[in-house]
């Protein structure tokens, strides 16, 4: 076995993704309460005692609420850069001073038999990133909470096995939605997150049509929808050439439950 994945939940409303390789069994994020997250774990019969550690990707609620419960709990170590140890320490307890690591931004760090680099994204938090998780000739990469991408963040993420890509909302839903004037500005700005058309032109400059895996991620529960999302980027690589039938597999992450676990052989 080289790589499984599983995106066990995605949305607006909580994050948590689960990464195992031959020696190492991770969380990227924990974004409900710790007996949600060992409920998802139960799902894919994973033990959260098994756990090497937990990544983080920033310090908002929808990936934080269960970091610290589950790290006392467990006695997991939690991976985090400085920006975001500052932010979330008050929210998410004490931690064990053994179980703080700590890693800089856009500079690979070896965990067990596995490379992750963190990719700076651009966020209205502290200091925001995704994750590129290798293992040998495997690769997953990890992209929401950003609302822009740049030459760098599609270089690093660039043949990819999985690519995990934020897909958050509907522009013209979120123009004509409900939400206040000043929550739509944020959501539309560079700090805030990648809309179903950044989405489409994303995989459209990184995708090679191989048979990569690609999970829409992240989707709003009011400005978005499963089938507007897939729709959308699905017209797009198609306009590119790109069937998703035939050259990639591609689905949406679902916001309740655990999707099936991807094996990279």
């Amino acid at each position: 076995m080289s790589l499984r994945f599983c995106s066990l939940s995605s949305g607006s409303s909580g994050n948590c993704i689960y990464v195992e390789s031959d020696r190492s069994k991770i969380l990227i994020d924990a974004g409900f309460s710790g007996k949600q997250v060992e409920k998802l774990l139960d799902s894919i019969d994973v033990d959260p005692s098994e756990l090497d550690a937990i990544l983080v990707t920033h310090e908002h609620s929808d990936h934080i609420k269960g970091v610290g419960v589950l790290s006392r709990r467990y006695r997991i170590p939690v991976i985090a850069n400085e920006g975001t140890w500052c932010a979330m320490t008050n929210k998410i307890g004490k931690i064990d001073e053994d179980n703080i690591l700590i890693f800089k931004n856009d500079l690979y760090f070896g965990l067990r038999d596995l490379d992750i680099l963190p990719v700076t994204t651009s966020h209205d938090s502290a200091e925001a990133c995704g994750y590129i998780i290798q293992k040998g000739e495997k690769k997953i990469s990890l992209l929401t909470d950003t609302g822009l991408y740049n030459t760098e963040m599609m270089d690093s993420i660039r043949g990819s096995d999985i690519f995990f890509v934020e897909s958050n909302h509907d522009i013209a839903m979120l123009k004509n939605g409900i939400y206040p004037y000043r929550l739509k500005q944020r959501i539309l700005s560079s700090k805030g997150h990648l809309s179903n058309d950044d989405c489409g032109r994303l995989l459209g400059d990184v995708l090679q049509g191989s048979g990569e895996k690609v999970f829409l991620a992240h989707l709003s529960s009011e400005n978005n929808s499963p089938r507007v999302a897939f729709n959308t980027v699905n017209n797009y690589l198609l306009s590119l050439g790109l069937d998703t039938e035939r050259d990639i597999d591609m689905t949406v992450a679902n916001r309740s439950y655990a999707s099936g676990i991807i094996e990279l052989e």
